[in-house]
């Protein structure tokens, strides 16, 4: 897209790293504050449309102040995406097999990321960076309609998981 290597590492590196921190945090108190489902759904809809932006950021000629501002975003929304997905999965568990069953849980959940992703750069060969941002966007299309359907059917959904002593207490 026209960045060096050394100015997608600073913006990613320095930016990046605070705004997944920052998103984390923000995250935290969302679900705390309006519940995980909401979070969730949320989460999906910020991620897919910050990999929109990535598809503007391509159209244009590079600009490191525009590249900041779209992995800020990509990244915040990635940080509150993904606090809501661990507090999910977090509930999903039993309390006699959290640990199993939280790492299988979360290996599950990041393996067709690592697996599609692996094949991002003949995307990008044959098609170009707006064509796979596109696609990435649309891609979290089943992520959103997902969240949808959880918050739908939240009530069903919860009475089949494991009950949980730490969180019924608290």
């Amino acid at each position: 897209m026209g960045f060096s290597k050394t100015q997608v590492a600073d913006v990613t590196k320095i930016f990046g790293f605070f705004m997944t921190i920052a998103g984390s945090l923000v995250g935290g108190v969302l679900v705390v504050r309006y519940g995980v489902r909401r979070i969730l759904l949320a989460g999906a809809i910020m991620t897919a449309a910050t990999n929109l932006l990535f598809v503007v950021l391509a159209q244009y000629p590079p600009n490191i102040v525009t590249l900041a501002l779209v992995v800020s975003a990509d990244n915040l929304s990635g940080g509150i995406a993904n606090v809501a997905l661990i507090a999910w999965l977090s509930s999903m568990t039993s309390a006699a097999f959290t640990a199993t069953q939280y790492a299988l849980f979360s290996s599950l959940m990041t393996l067709p990321g690592k697996f599609i992703g692996g094949f991002s750069g003949i995307v990008v060969a044959g098609f170009g960076y707006a064509e796979f941002f596109l696609v990435a966007g649309i891609m979290g299309v089943p992520a959103i309609l997902l969240a949808i359907y959880m918050m739908r059917k939240g009530e069903r959904l919860d009475a089949l998981a494991p009950r949980n002593e730490a969180v019924e207490s608290s």
